[in-house]
Formats: structure tokens, sequence, C-alpha cells
């Protein structure tokens, strides 16, 4: 199944976390392309310093829930503390859509509920899929063309 996942980093070595996260990637799915990174403002929560955000897309033979699992224990290894919502972090991983799963539980949303609102997860994503859509939403390209 054909997944995407977001990329983000905005403390330490956010190009070598944003890198270390594909390398992690890829021993458990195949990385078909991978955005350029992308410095971007913070969006909501505190004051903090600037992203750097990537997206990648992959197949994958995991279930959802399983590969959310990897993401969250990448994000763990590379230092990310959950102690903010939408704080500063050295890693964050969301699975944007897999395949056209819609999935909608405590532990994971399929698609991921605001991808559709975020410049930083569109532009990254347009360059390297220009044909994709977000289930439910359309395509990247209109919904990226639709924000302000």
């Amino acid at each position: 199944m054909k997944v995407v996942i977001a990329l983000g980093s905005n403390l330490g070595d956010r190009e070598a976390n944003l890198n270390t996260a594909i390398e992690e990637l890829s021993a458990a799915i195949s990385i078909q392309a991978v955005s350029s990174f992308l410095e971007t403002d913070p969006v909501g929560g505190i004051e903090q310093p600037d992203f750097l955000n990537a997206v990648l897309v992959a197949e994958c033979s995991h279930p959802p829930v399983e590969l959310l699992q990897l993401m969250l224990q990448i994000e763990a290894r590379l230092g990310r503390v959950r102690d903010v919502r939408w704080g500063p972090r050295t890693l964050d991983l969301d699975l944007i859509v897999a395949g056209d799963e819609v999935m909608d539980t405590d532990e994971l949303k399929l698609p991921h509920p605001l991808a559709h609102e975020r410049a930083f997860v569109l532009i990254p994503w347009l360059e390297i899929d220009p044909e994709a859509n977000i289930p439910g939403k359309g395509p990247i390209a209109a919904l990226l063309a639709g924000l302000s």
C-alpha cells in the first residue's frame, strides 16, 4: 500500500534528525521519493524555532497501526518528548495517508485530519507526487491552491 509520511524537526540538528528518520524508516518500508527539505514557521503552540519539514512517499506492507508504532519508536529514539501540544520537537513523524484507508480511532486517524490545511505538508508532497489526492478531501494541488 502507498503511504505518505510527513517529517518535521525544530530542535537539535534538524537536517540530521530528518535524515536519520528517513534511514530508519527505509529499513521497514520501501521509500519511493523524498521531498526537498523546507524551512517553515511553527504553526500553533508556543513560541519556538522554525521547522525543517519534508514528505516521503513509500510502499508499505505493514498495517497502518503497526507503521504508526514504528514511527513512534523512531521519534522516541531521536529524543521526542510529548509535554507541550504542538511544542518544539527533535522529530515529528505523521502518517498522512495509507492507501485509501479511512480510520478514526483514538490511536490513529486516516487520512491525517489536518494535512489538507497544512502547506508544510502539501508543498513538499506536491513536489514528489503532483497527482496525489487526500481521500475525502481531493487533489493536493487544489487543496494547496485553496490555502491563504
